[in-house]
């Protein structure tokens, strides 16, 4: 199935979680938006200074050299008295404007002398002013459902007074790697094995994305037992991820063993990285379990997390951004796909605002995921030359 035809349906297979809570604001990153967030209150509150300065009425100041007797003193915090006709406040960043007052002079602008102030420019009415709901009104929506809480949405609902908010559950995802040759970190590395790095491939992009994860190991490569993981990775996630045993060898059970517990919608997609890439979903007594397969190789996996895993798992939390819209920029290199394929390959921006592509794109090459900052999708049968415009899809640390 080509490309985005196979992402399309992933998506539309997607079923968004629907249990919400209600939790601390200050346990809520990352978390989706079940709800509307609406702003209790006015910001800012009150009319407020944006400079240091002298606060008066621009009418008292017809021309340069105008000398003004400074009434009070107002700081950030302190309750603003009316300001007298022809007189100035010395003011401080945050401090609310005195009533009559009407626009600020930066203090680099103002001679002081005593009790009164000289004012070295001509003001103009609003200069430096925040004024009262310049910025949100009561009752405006501030965040709407679906919205990550990101650090800057947290400060934006801590800004009125928001302490608790109504978010999606968290998503649960049930990970493990087929693979009789796979040994973990830590562990002597017998003759013919390899260490499993999906697993930390895997378990950084999920731990990003803030899914709980239901980390299985290692599954050998088993017919029997690799049913015996589906069945109880269904009993207990909502989505299931796997790596290894997704072609048609006599070692390779996950296809077959799907089928047998649950079904398969989508297997083989035309793309490189990733081709044995199947998605369908688990059943165990009455529940079921999205799955998602993807091949062996580290970097067909970490291509599969970033350009399909990833938003599929976005939008079952909830959200209503699921990835970061693709740029088209510069190919500073060439390259040719041939066959019916497209490729995924790993490219990183440079100082000149073009990409360099990584000198090999084996996909067992995990290194060259670290350097890479995206990948750059090229169509099947297309030539890229030196200065050509590429789709590029930006690495997970710069995903939504």
């Amino acid at each position: 199935m080509p490309f985005e035809a196979a992402k399309a349906a992933l998506l539309t297979s997607s079923t968004p979680v629907s249990e919400t809570e209600e939790i601390d604001l200050a346990a809520a990153f990352s978390r989706a938006l079940a709800r509307d967030l609406v702003s209790p209150m006015t910001v800012p509150p009150f009319s407020n200074t944006a400079m240091d300065g002298y606060a008066l009425r621009a009418s008292d100041v017809a021309f340069s050299g105008t000398r003004l007797p400074v009434s009070q003193r107002v700081t950030a915090g302190d309750a603003a008295k009316p300001l007298p006709q022809g007189s100035a406040a010395r003011i401080f960043t945050g401090a609310q404007i005195p009533d009559g007052a009407d626009t600020v002079v930066m203090q680099e602008f103002c001679t002081t002398d005593g009790d009164s102030v000289t004012i070295n420019t001509v003001p103009s009415p609003g200069d430096h002013v925040r004024l009262i709901g310049s910025a949100i009104k009561t009752g405006q929506i501030i965040l709407p459902a679906g919205s990550r809480l990101s650090a800057a949405a947290l400060g934006l609902a801590a800004s009125v007074g928001i302490a608790d908010v109504t978010v999606y559950r968290r998503l649960r995802v049930a990970i493990f790697f087929t693979g009789s040759e796979l040994t973990t970190p830590g562990e002597p590395l017998p003759p013919g094995h390899i260490y499993n790095s999906n697993r930390y491939v895997m378990r950084g992009f999920l731990e990003d994305i803030g899914v709980d994860i239901f980390d299985l190991g290692i599954i050998p490569d088993n017919r029997e037992a690799t049913q015996a993981a589906l069945r109880n990775a269904a009993a207990r996630a909502d989505v299931i991820v796997t790596s290894g045993g997704m072609s048609e060898g006599d070692e390779d059970h996950v296809i077959a063993a799907v089928r047998a517990e649950g079904r398969i919608d989508v297997w083989k997609i035309a793309s490189k990285p990733g081709k044995p890439l199947a998605f369908g979903s688990v059943r165990d007594n009455g529940r079921e379990a999205a799955f998602i397969g993807l091949p062996g190789n580290p970097v067909s996996v970490w291509c599969g997390l970033l350009t399909l895993v990833a938003p599929f798992l976005r939008r079952c939390q909830g959200y209503s951004m699921i990835e970061s819209p693709p740029q088209s920029l510069r190919a500073d290199f060439s390259y040719s796909v041939k066959g019916n394929r497209m490729e995924f390959v790993r490219v990183r921006r440079n100082a000149e605002g073009g990409l360099d592509l990584y000198p090999t794109q084996d996909s067992a090459i995990i290194s060259s995921a670290v350097w890479a900052d995206g990948v750059a999708a090229i169509p099947a049968g297309v030539t890229v030359c030196v200065g050509d415009m590429v789709k590029f899809v930006p690495g997970p640390h710069c995903q939504p």
